[in-house]
């Protein structure tokens, strides 16, 4: 999505959640400096060479999601890339799955993300106003191929093409880098496992933010969403524009 068409929903966003925007800032100015050279050039063209033209699946981390079942997908040239999004990282590397691009706040099981960077995951590093101490203490450790996000303007090495969440910010990502269509494996918007009342509240609240992105994403961005059930069915994204497929 463009930035000018996002940052009217940023707002929103950081209004309702109370983000300051010179911690974002902050951020994104240390993830500039520890960002290495590579990671500097051309970070939406590499996204591109991932994911445009194919199949994306977008990994979640429901509760009792485990990893995308690949093996259900009919054969496709090219073949189905993975997008993991955050602690879905894990649960692939367990399977055997290792995704092909990683979107991550760097506040889940980071370890699992650097292993995956390691045998050649694309990793996207979203700097925000809460995660400054992660960026430094995490970014220098990624071994390979890495891009930088934020949630302001482009800027220098840093994009940003929408999301809030590490699931939809996945899915922004996977339609910006040209996915012919994005199937969305372990997304649940009502269930947490937050166990605290006041974080939990919080946490549905950012998914009904992350579940009315991807409707309007699946709306007027270039790439059909579709919710990828347990029984193998494909479903129009909920107030979206999908037209269902079979698997």
């Amino acid at each position: 999505m463009e930035y000018a068409r996002w940052a009217p929903r940023y707002e929103a966003i950081r209004a309702e959640f109370g983000f300051p925007f010179d911690r974002e800032e902050a951020a994104a100015r240390e993830l500039e400096r520890l960002l290495p050279e590579p990671a500097r050039d051309d970070p939406m063209g590499r996204l591109r060479a991932c994911l445009r033209d194919r199949t994306v699946i977008v990994a979640g981390l429901a509760p009792s999601a485990g990893p995308p079942p690949v093996w259900r997908l009919a054969a496709e040239h090219p073949a189905p890339a993975i997008v993991a999004a955050d602690g879905a990282t894990a649960d692939c590397l367990r399977s055997g799955l290792i995704p092909n691009v990683v979107a991550t706040d760097l506040d889940g099981p980071v370890a699992s993300e650097v292993t995956a960077n390691r045998k050649g995951s694309l990793v996207v590093i979203h700097a925000h106003g809460d995660n400054l101490g992660a960026l430094t203490d995490w970014v220098p450790e990624f071994p390979g191929a890495l891009v930088g996000s934020w949630a302001g303007p482009p800027r220098g090495p840093l994009i940003d093409v929408g999301g809030f969440t590490d699931g939809d910010r996945a899915a922004y990502l996977a339609e910006a880098a040209g996915a012919r269509r994005i199937l969305l494996w372990g997304f649940d918007f009502l269930r947490v496992e937050e166990a605290d009342p006041t974080s939990r509240q919080r946490k549905l609240a950012k998914l009904a933010w992350a579940d009315r992105l991807l409707a309007e994403l699946d709306r007027v961005g270039g790439s059909p969403l579709f919710l990828w059930q347990r029984d193998g069915s494909l479903d129009a994204y909920p107030g979206g524009r999908s037209v269902a497929s079979t698997r």
